[in-house]
C-alpha cells in the first residue's frame, strides 16, 4: 500500500510539472502538504537506496590436500641365525689288544699315532689277566700312549684280576663308575653308550636289570639324532665264541630308541653284519649294524659258523676300525696294519 501511494504522488507531480509548472509557482505555503493530504499521504516518503550489488565472484575451488598418512614403520626382521654345523668326528675301535708276548699290538698302536679322534677300546685290553703289572708293562708302552683319549669297555680278561680293579684304576674316570663299568658320552653329533657285558659283575644284562634300566633311562635323556653303543661280547658272531643271546635286551632298548651301530670284540676277527632286529632278523629300516673288531693284536681265531646276515668276515688281519661320525650318518673303514691288505668300507645313515 505504501508503495502505491508513493507511485501515485510521483505521477501527479510529473503532470503538474509538465503543465508548465504553473500550479507549482502559484502554490501557497502549505500547498504541498494539502496536496499530499489529498492524496492520503500522511508521511514523507523515505527512499530506500537500491542496494549495490557486489560483483559476482567465481568460486575458486580450494584444493585441500588430504592429510599426509603417517608412515608405517617397516618392520625390522632379525634373521634367524644359521645353526653352526656340528663337525664330523672320528672314533677308532678295536679290542683284544696287548700282550708282552707279541709285537702286533705295537703295529696297531702305530695306526693311531698322529690321528685325531677318540678311541673305543672294546675290552680285553691286555693279556693274560689284566693285572696292574700287565697294564704298566704291556699295554702302557703301546696303546697306553693314547690313554688320554681312550674310552674303554671292560672285557672278561680284566675280571681275572679280582673285580677288575687294575682296569678301573688304570683308566680312572674314563671307565665309568668302578664296579659297574657302564657309562655314556656325547661325541660330535652322536650319543655313545658303553656297556658292561660281564653280566654277573655288572648287575645283570637282562630286561629289567639295573644296567638295562640305566640304559633305557640314558637313551630317554639323550637329544642326539644318532646313537652308537659298544661292549665286549658280541650279540652276533661267526667266530669262535659265536652269538650270545644274553644281550638281546640291550639290543631291544637300542632299537626302541632308533640307535644305529653296535661295536664288540671278544672273537679275534673282523666281521660286519647287515642291520638286524634283536632276534637276528634283517631290518634295513630300524635294525642295528654290528661290527666285531677283535683285531687289536693279541691273536686270530677261525670262523666256526656262518651267522645270518654276516656281510664281511676276515680272520687274518690286524687293524683298527675307523668310524667317521657325521651329523646324520657314518662312514666306516677298516685300516689294516702295515704289510696287510684286507680292508672294508662303506657308509650308513641315521634312523
Amino acid at each position: 500500500m505504501q508503495t502505491r501511494r508513493l507511485l501515485l504522488g510521483f505521477v501527479v507531480l510529473v503532470l503538474l510539472l509538465g503543465a508548465g509548472g504553473l500550479a507549482v509557482a502559484g502554490m501557497r505555503p502549505g500547498g504541498w502538504r494539502a496536496m499530499a493530504a489529498a492524496l492520503g499521504d500522511t508521511a514523507t516518503p523515505t527512499l530506500t537506496p537500491t542496494p549495490t550489488l557486489s560483483p559476482a565472484r567465481t568460486p575458486t575451488a580450494s584444493a585441500t590436500s588430504p592429510p599426509s598418512p603417517t608412515p608405517t614403520a617397516i618392520p625390522t626382521f632379525t634373521p634367524t641365525p644359521t645353526p653352526t654345523p656340528i663337525p664330523e668326528v672320528v672314533l677308532w675301535a678295536a679290542g683284544d689288544i696287548a700282550s708282552c708276548e707279541i709285537d702286533t699290538d705295537e703295529a696297531t698302536a702305530r695306526l693311531l699315532d698322529g690321528q685325531d679322534g677318540l678311541i673305543a677300546m672294546l675290552g680285553d685290553a691286555v693279556y693274560n689277566s689284566g693285572s696292574e703289572a700287565e697294564f704298566a708293562t704291556c699295554y702302557g708302552p703301546t696303546w697306553g700312549r693314547h690313554k688320554d683319549r681312550t674310552r674303554p669297555a671292560v672285557g672278561n680278561h680284566e675280571y681275572q684280576s679280582g673285580e677288575a680293579e687294575p682296569y678301573f684304576a688304570y683308566f680312572g674316570a674314563a671307565a665309568g663308575e668302578p664296579g659297574l663299568g657302564y657309562y655314556s658320552y656325547d661325541y660330535g653329533a652322536w650319543h655313545v653308550v658303553v656297556l658292561n657285558s660281564n653280566c654277573g659283575e655288572a648287575r645283570g644284562c637282562r630286561a629289567g636289570s639295573p644296567q638295562e634300566q640305566w640304559l633305557r633311562a640314558d637313551l630317554d635323556a639323550s637329544i642326539r639324532l644318532c646313537t652308537l653303543a659298544y661292549w665286549h661280547h658280541p650279540r652276533f658272531s661267526s667266530g669262535e665264541h659265536g652269538s650270545d643271546a644274553r644281550f638281546t635286551a640291550f639290543w631291544q632298548a637300542l632299537v626302541d630308541h632308533d640307535a644305529e651301530v653296535v661295536l664288540a670284540g671278544h672273537d679275534h676277527d673282523y666281521e660286519r653284519f647287515a642291520p638286524q632286529t634283536p632276534a637276528g632278523e634283517a631290518d634295513a629300516a630300524r635294525g642295528l649294524r654290528e661290527f666285531v673288531v677283535g683285531t687289536g693284536g693279541r691273536s686270530h681265531y677261525g670262523r666256526t659258523s656262518s651267522a645270518a646276515h654276516s656281510e664281511v668276515w676276515d680272520g687274518a688281519t690286524y687293524g683298527v676300525l675307523k668310524l667317521t661320525l657325521r651329523a646324520t650318518g657314518y662312514d666306516w673303514l677298516f685300516v689294516p696294519v702295515e704289510g696287510q691288505a684286507f680292508t672294508d668300507s662303506g657308509r650308513g645313515e641315521c634312523h
